[in-house]
Formats: structure tokens, sequence, C-alpha cells
């Protein structure tokens, strides 16, 4: 009779306590291209929606959920930048609403820099912020250029 020797030893786990990290909160005047995890407080200023692929689609047997994508134009008192919400998103992303928006990333579409929360981040709306936006400070319509730098 053969035994397992490592089943003979009683397995101790020892779990070492966790500590969340406290987020760090940015504005929006600090968003760089192609970064993430970012978390903001930032109110809705306009949603509109840009893509609404219902059921009804031939793909629909492929992909049976519905795809709805919002450009949303979200702010602070920095400045303000067009964040990309999906399906779920889009409902809590009403004008005047004050949402916190985690692990928040740049995405780049156009040259332009654009803000998204995807699978592992979090949208929720909190109460109404105190604070102004200001709406002259478009981030989305800076463009950027790739620019390779390499050695000559």
């Amino acid at each position: 009779m053969a035994t397992n020797p490592a089943a003979a030893t009683p397995a101790t786990a020892t779990t070492t306590p966790t500590t969340k990290r406290k987020p760090v909160f940015i504005k929006i005047d600090q968003l760089k291209p192609s970064t993430s995890g970012h978390t903001l407080t930032v109110k809705v200023v306009s949603s509109k929606t840009v893509m609404n692929k219902g059921r009804s689609a031939p793909s629909a047997s492929l992909n049976p959920r519905p795809t709805r994508i919002a450009e949303c134009v979200v702010g602070d008192e920095t400045g303000v930048i067009v964040f990309t919400a999906r399906n779920e998103q889009i409902d809590l992303m009403k004008p005047d609403s004050t949402v916190i928006l985690r692990n928040a990333k740049i995405d780049m579409f156009k040259g332009s820099m654009r803000l998204a929360v995807d699978k592992w981040g979090l949208v929720e709306v909190t109460e109404p912020a105190s604070f102004q936006v200001k709406e002259d400070n478009n981030l989305s319509l800076v463009e950027y250029e790739l620019v390779n730098v390499g050695e000559e």
C-alpha cells in the first residue's frame, strides 16, 4: 500500500492579512495617454449613445447579449474628457450625476484620449460633488502622435 507523504502531513496554511491600498484620487488634467489604474470623481456633463446593437442582429446567435456604447463627457474642476460607457455603465451616466470611476484607463482613439472602465474596474454613483466642471479644458480635443524613437 503506497501512501502519499504530502497527505500525511497536515497542511497549515498561513494567511497573511492583506491590507487594501487606499485609492489615490487624481484630477482630469493629470491623465496621460495609454495609462491605467486611475480613480476619479467626476460629474457627467452629457451622454450620447453611439452604438446600440440589439438582439435582432444576424449575429445574435453568436453574441446573444446586446451591445450598447455611449460617449459621455465627464469632468471635474480641472477639465473634461470623453468617457466611453458600455452596456450597464450607460444607465449610471446620467447628466448632472456624480460618479466615481475606479481602475479607469486611457484608451487612444484616432489620436485622442478617451477614458474607459473595463471589466476590472467599477463605475459607481455617489453623492453630488460641490465642484464646478471646467468645460473649456477638453483633454479629448488634444491630438497625440505616436513617435518611434530609434537608435541611428
